[in-house]
Parts: C-alpha cells; structure tokens; sequence
C-alpha cells in the first residue's frame, strides 16, 4: 500500500513537471513568432519608406541651371518640388566653361535646363548649346532667362571689339525678370503644381521689389559727384545704367589682354578728371591692375571686395543671390558715401 502511494505521487509529480515545461515551450514559441513577425514589420517598413523615398526623388523636377545664381533661383521658386544641378561652379569662368561627364549624364536627363543668354555660356555656338545638341536634349525644355532684357553693349578702345554685357542679372529689376520668367516655366513643364510655384515665386519676387526699391533709394540718396563707380571689368553697366550712375573700368570685354598698360593708363586719367573717391575689385579677378592704379592715383581700393559673376560657396557670406544684392548694394553704397 505505501509502494502505490509513492507511484501515484511520482506519476502526479512527472505530469506536473511535463505541462509545466510545455508551457514554457508555447511561451518560447510566441514570443519567437512575435519577435519573427516585429522582424518582419520593420523589414517591410524599411523597405516602405525607401521605396517612398525613391518614389518622392523620382517625381521631382530634374532641373540643371548653368551657372550659381540661377540654381539658387531654381532653389528659390521651386523648393522641394525641384532637384538641381549647377553646371558651372563658383570661382570658374562661365564664359569657357569645359562640361563634365556628370554634367552631360544631367543634361541629358533633365526636365527642364534654365540658361542665362546674352553670351554668358558663348551664344548659340558656346558651350551649353553644344551640350543641348550632343544629348539630343528637346530644345524645349531649354529656357532663357534674359528674353525680356535689352541687351547693353561694350567696346574695347584698344580693337574695337564689340560684345553684347551679359552681366543683366547684377541688376535687381533684371533679378523680378528671371524669377518671373522661369515661375512661368516651371508652370509650362509641370502645370500640376502651378500653385506652388506661383506661392514661392509671390514670396520670392517680394524681397526682390524690396531690394529694388532700396536700390533706388540708397544709390539715388549718394552725393552727385560721387555717382561713378570704378571697377575691374565694366560688369555692372545694366545695374548702374537703371538708378543713374556712370562706370568706369580698367577694361570692358573680357580678353588675354585685361589689365594692360594702355588700359591703367586711361583709366588713371579717368580718375583723376572725375574726382573719384574710391575703387573696387572684384571678387572673382586679378587684384593687381587695380592695386596698380590706386597706387598711382593715390586713389584708395574699398577693403571689401565687390561680386559680379557669382555667388559664394554654400556657408560663405554671400551664398544666394538675395544676399548677393543686398552685400553689394551695401558696399557700393558705404563705398561711394564716404
């Protein structure tokens, strides 16, 4: 009798210990399935939102704008809807630019290509439009942005060379026409976004009539004698030419031979005819021809540079062109009140 009650608790016991063990193996096995299943969850996120991501990056505007100033009114007007890229970078001469391979692979998969005119990439036979034909790019996606523009001539005295001034866009009311100009654009390639564009372009050409607008009150404000400013290159002629200012520079087309003898000398001369109280440079030119002519007109050069071709590095004081006109208003303005 005390034999079968010892194997009647033995047998409890085992059963006990078998369902106990089992379920732990259940446990084991939900939380196994959960953490499989979390797994996967996250799995399909991941590949979720990088789909998602691809799928916004593909329906953005591929647009190339061929110089620093028109990317950043690319940026400007067409924000996230938009992906750019510039050709010719900051501190390389956009007039002989050489392309790069990655410059091609963009032009060739570009939407829509936004270029200055007026000679800054070399005309019809320069370097873009040899691009727009080795890619076979549809010529209309291709934009000008200086349709609106009367173009302003230079003449070298030295051989009477004649260029058209491609420098429009040092001139804020020629800033409203491009930003106005390509809003319309973007409106003709992508019409189902009209509405953003016209927000920012709204946003936008309000700070550029406000530049303007302080533009012709701080150069309009300058003392009569002092309405001359003397530069490197006769860059800044459509600007100067809209709020009453007369130019002088050491030479006007662009050639191997900027900054010759002959060049200082006329416009030492100048200098000293007109009274003039100050000299800037430049910052993308050789500072020695002017440095040269202040030393022998004992005319002192302004301690800040002056920007015509470009704008800065991205983080550099003058990195949009918003901030490019309102830097060079400031030392045009400070430079010729003193």
């Amino acid at each position: 009798m005390r034999n079968t009650v010892k194997v009647m608790i033995l047998a409890i016991f085992t059963v006990l210990l078998l369902a106990a063990c089992g379920n732990d193996n259940n446990n084991n096995e939900a939380t196994n399935n959960n953490t499989e299943t979390n797994n996967g969850d996250n799995e399909n996120n991941t590949s979720d939102n990088t789909a998602n991501q691809s799928d916004e990056d593909g329906d953005k505007l591929q647009v190339i704008g061929t110089f620093t100033i028109i990317s950043d009114i690319v940026r400007e007007i067409g924000g996230d809807k938009v992906e750019v890229h510039n050709l010719v970078p900051t501190g390389t001469d956009p007039h002989e630019y050489e392309p790069l391979p990655e410059d091609t692979k963009k032009v060739t998969d570009a939407d829509i290509l936004f270029y200055n005119g007026m000679n800054l990439e070399g005309g019809e036979e320069g370097w873009f439009f040899r691009m727009i034909d080795s890619t076979g790019q549809d010529v209309d996606k291709v934009f000008s942005l200086t349709e609106r523009v009367d173009p302003m001539y230079l003449t070298d005295e030295e051989t009477q060379e004649e260029e058209v001034n491609p420098h429009t866009f040092i001139d804020p009311m020629v800033g409203i026409y491009m930003a106005e100009d390509m809003r319309d654009a973007f409106i003709e390639i992508d019409p189902d976004n009209e509405a953003y564009y016209e927000e920012r372009a709204d946003e936008y050409l309000d700070r550029l009539q406000a530049i303007h607008e302080d533009y012709e009150e701080r150069l309009g404000d300058l003392p009569e004698e002092n309405k001359t400013l003397v530069t490197s290159e006769c860059a800044f002629q459509y600007m100067l030419d809209r709020y009453g200012l007369e130019e002088a520079c050491i030479w006007k087309v662009d050639t191997e031979e900027n900054g010759s003898p002959q060049q200082i000398k006329e416009l030492i001369s100048f200098i000293q005819d007109h009274n003039v109280p100050v000299l800037f440079v430049e910052s993308n030119v050789d500072t020695r021809p002017m440095e040269t002519v202040s030393e022998e007109s004992g005319v002192a050069i302004y301690d800040k540079p002056i920007y015509s071709d470009e704008i800065g590095e991205p983080g550099e004081e003058v990195d949009t062109y918003v901030k490019y006109l309102n830097y060079n208003i400031d030392i045009i303005s400070e430079g010729l009140s003193e």
